[in-house]
């Protein structure tokens, strides 16, 4: 089956990693409160303004790779490109966004929050109006690696102004509700995708997303002053960035959270690389009956990710949540690869859309507290750390998008096989490298725990 890159992946990452947040800021301890400037509490007043604002930010990548899901087989007539060709259009988004991430987050450390996003928003609408443009599928690949580089900045930046405006409770209540917004990403773009295919061409989708990064453009202009002071930026540049992360790198509790989220959001990009063409193409679905179902698989993450937050990670620990999360994901990827080998006989679309179901839903409990507790680790240098955190991520995601197309269009098997070994990966990273029977409380902040 050959795939199609994309992602909840992006979608489900920017709902995880709220909540991640959300949780380090719940569980670890308040960190040093922001210093004020003279914007800080003004901005803090208009609390739904800006939520709204840098819900949009976190949305805006997500809503780059789903909204175009539906498309990809259109894409490929089209084009006249295999499908093998076409998934590298959201491979390379997804490797865009990987990198730029790397690149903005030390960025915005050294020259403040406002000037690197405003500049990654206005490269963005140019790359979006590039791939509306695009002739061929190999300058759609290109147009997309950059759409993906610069669509990097709301993510990181997002992430970044919360910390400058929030500590301790507030800043948790902030990240509850802001991925209540930004998970709305992933449930509606797929049906508006579908929807636009209904009255023009793929093209269409990228019509759509420059109006809407114009308008977060304009909002961000007149409504989101810099939140980071000069006396707080990072002066030392990139070699102060590199050796940050080299840091970060060297703590094996660290390292062994963010792999074992990379391969977990590997298993979960699988699914959305092949999932339209495993449930168009070989279940016969429409693209309204996909993006149905892809947005109530995001419905269950989302969901998911609230319980996590609200109710387990208080009551039971993040370690055994994530345990948890972990044991049900293989679970559901065990059953999805005996039901696509035909091991239980052949079986329809409801029950491989229910093994799916299953595991986009334990996501919600698995990678938020993956990068939580990495998170947990860092006492300094946030910008760089979540950074890390995401290019990890997406560069292991994005090497696992060519993997499930390697037997062609008419079977699962791949997607199945490559969603048990990210797992079963990302448990043995789990295991070996973070050790949770030897760790304290998770309240312990930066602590070997």
């Amino acid at each position: 089956m050959e795939p199609a890159g994309g992602t909840t992946g992006a979608a489900a990452t920017a709902a995880a990693t709220a909540a991640a947040a959300g949780t380090v800021a719940a569980t670890a301890g308040k960190p040093p409160p922001p210093s004020s400037g003279p914007d800080r509490g003004a901005l803090r007043r208009t609390g739904l303004l800006v939520t709204l604002l840098l819900g949009g930010l976190t949305a805006t990548p997500p809503l780059a790779m789903d909204m175009y899901l539906p498309s990809l087989p259109e894409v490929t007539g089209s084009l006249h490109a295999p499908a093998t060709t076409v998934q590298l259009t959201l491979t390379a988004c997804l490797a865009g966004m990987a990198l730029g991430q790397l690149v903005v987050g030390p960025m915005s450390d050294r020259w403040g929050r406002r000037r690197p996003l405003l500049a990654g928003l206005a490269v963005y609408i140019v790359a979006t109006a590039l791939c509306a443009l695009a002739p061929t599928v190999e300058f759609l690949i290109a147009f997309r690696l950059l759409q993906g580089l610069a669509g990097a900045a709301g993510i990181v930046i997002a992430r970044a102004v919360v910390r400058d405006l929030y500590d301790g409770v507030a800043m948790a209540r902030f990240f509850s509700t802001l991925m209540l917004i930004s998970g709305v990403a992933p449930i509606v773009a797929p049906l508006i995708g579908g929807q636009i295919l209904r009255v023009t061409d793929w093209r269409g989708v990228f019509v759509l997303l420059i109006f809407l990064g114009l308008a977060l453009t304009a909002l961000v202009w007149w409504r989101l002053p810099e939140t980071l002071a000069p006396a707080e930026r990072h002066k030392g540049g990139v070699g102060e960035a590199l050796r940050a992360m080299r840091g970060l790198l060297a703590d094996r509790v660290f390292t062994g959270y963010t792999l074992a989220g990379g391969f977990a959001f590997a298993a979960l990009f699988a699914y959305i690389s092949a999932s339209p063409f495993v449930i168009q193409e070989i279940y016969g679905a429409s693209p309204q009956t996909f993006s149905l179902l892809f947005g109530v698989n995001s419905i269950g993450l989302v969901i998911a990710g609230q319980i996590n937050g609200k109710v387990l990670v208080g009551r039971v620990g993040l370690d055994r949540v994530l345990a948890t999360g972990l044991t049900i994901i293989t679970l559901a990827a065990v059953a999805l690869l005996l039901m696509a080998t035909g091991t239980f006989g052949e079986v329809g679309l409801w029950p491989m859309a229910a093994g799916l179901f299953v595991l986009m839903t334990a996501m919600g409990i698995t990678l938020p507290n993956t990068q939580a507790l990495a998170l947990m680790r860092v006492r300094h240098a946030a910008g760089s750390a979540s950074a890390l955190l995401g290019t990890s991520t997406f560069l292991i995601g994005a090497i696992a998008s060519p993997l499930v197309g390697i037997a062609g269009e008419d079977t699962a098997v791949p997607m199945a096989v490559v969603q048990l070994a990210a797992v079963l990966v990302a448990v043995a990273c789990f295991v070996a490298l973070c050790r949770p029977w030897t760790t304290r409380a998770a309240e312990n902040l930066g602590e070997e725990r």
